[in-house]
């Protein structure tokens, strides 16, 4: 009877590679978000507001493919302690955009080296090529 589905075997799954990966690399960055006393929800924000500089609840839950039910309560958190201010768009007062505070922006020095830290956890990867061709086919299944 084990035997008699092969779509549920687990062996099966595309889903739980890419499950297993994400976890595992993700909990890897807990060593160096923790004395930050960021998550690394809350880091991926940052980055993209390190970027950006200030964008709307909507283009943040757009570039990190999160919904607003996720983010505000995150956004919260990170206004209640000081790193980013939340206001009204002058041209619509429905979206709320979210700005980096100087304590936000001071904190970038603070993560600089992270991806470096990070990046050494996965020798498979350490090949650019095959890196480049995971990249390609992860934001492939994203963007689909």
């Amino acid at each position: 009877m084990a035997q008699e589905y092969e779509q549920l075997k687990l062996k099966n799954q595309m889903c739980f590679p890419l499950y297993a990966c994400a976890r595992k690399i993700t909990s890897a960055y807990t060593p160096f978000l923790k004395p930050l006393g960021l998550t690394y929800t809350q880091y991926v924000v940052f980055m993209v507001l390190w970027e950006k500089e200030k964008v709307s609840v909507g283009e943040l839950g757009k570039e990190l493919f999160l919904d607003a039910g996720t983010l505000t309560p995150l956004l919260k958190t990170l206004e209640k302690n000081g790193y980013v201010s939340r206001c009204r768009s002058k041209e619509d007062e429905r979206v709320t955009m979210i700005s980096l505070t100087k304590k936000g922006e001071d904190l970038k020095e603070k993560c600089k080296d992270i991806p470096f830290k990070v990046g050494g956890i996965c020798p498979t990867l350490q090949n650019e090529e095959d890196a480049k061709t995971l990249y390609r086919l992860l934001y492939g299944i994203l963007e689909a």
